[in-house]
């Protein structure tokens, strides 16, 4: 399918220096747009951007830090002069924090929310105020944010990360009405679990948990049998998140606004 994308599609992809992120920015460039990648590390960032370049596509590069105020504006200032400008916001950077592993709700500390809430609500705010004016003034844009099939489908654990990522979604509504005929439109794709780096880093975490050691494969098999219970028998892969946001991204998706678009397998025991 053509998505009519064209070089005049600016895209700042944030958090796209590795996993999701970094195959929704090629996927974007091998479409025809022109992709600014966004990590915190310069060498990670520069690498995908590199990447898209070679393989024919356009790209440029911006490092920083959304969680601070004038790194994200720095960011911001720089994907705009790299092409004249931003028409499409992916908002990708967050996560949650594999370090902490699965902890139980009551034994997350109180002072893990705020943070949690700044990497992946603050920060995502802060570029919608830095990005989104200039696409209401041009009459065309799009802005997307990346949440989780935990957002609407939370387990117990990591309450954190479920509450922020449920933020995200209320915030995509809210902005689409505020955007109401601007020619602006505002979405959330949830993926459900996919494998990437930060994946597997998880999966060592509930793998040792388990007894499994290093078997990221076996630990993998027991979460889908046991915990992840999708209708969808395999993890998802990075291409099954990028190519819908590629598409609702693009020219063709211009009736879609204020949805949640769930990619998780099937984990949802409801109608949305």
């Amino acid at each position: 399918m053509d998505l009519k994308f064209e070089s005049r599609h600016r895209a700042l992809v944030t958090g796209s220096s590795a996993g999701i992120g970094a195959q929704i920015a090629r996927v974007l460039a091998s479409e025809g747009a022109s992709v600014v990648v966004h990590g915190r590390s310069e060498a990670r960032a520069r690498e995908v951007a590199e990447q898209i370049r070679a393989g024919g596509g356009s790209a440029a590069f911006v490092v920083g830090d959304l969680t601070d105020a004038e790194q994200a504006g720095r960011v911001a200032r720089e994907a705009v002069a790299a092409f004249g400008g931003i028409d499409i916001l992916v908002n990708n950077a967050g996560g949650a924090n594999p370090e902490n592993g699965n902890i139980p709700f009551f034994e997350v500390p109180v002072e893990h929310w705020a943070p949690m809430y700044d990497k992946n609500v603050v920060a995502t705010v802060r570029l919608i105020h830095l990005l989104v004016p200039a696409m209401r003034e041009r009459g065309w844009g799009r802005v997307i944010q990346i949440a989780s099939s935990a957002a609407t489908t939370p387990p117990a654990m990591v309450a954190e990360y479920n509450s922020a990522k449920l933020a995200l979604v209320g915030l995509t509504l809210s902005l689409s009405k505020a955007l109401a005929k601007t020619g602006v439109t505002v979405n959330t794709v949830s993926p459900g679990i996919v494998r990437t780096p930060t994946f597997d880093e998880w999966m060592l975490g509930v793998g040792a948990g388990l007894g499994f050691g290093d078997d990221i494969r076996r630990t993998e098999r027991y979460v889908l049998d046991n915990f992840w219970t999708q209708t969808v028998d395999r993890v998802g892969e990075v291409e099954d998140i990028a190519n819908l946001v590629a598409y609702v991204a693009s020219p063709l998706s211009g009736y879609i606004n204020g949805t949640n678009l769930r990619v998780d397998g099937g984990i949802s025991p409801a109608i949305n």
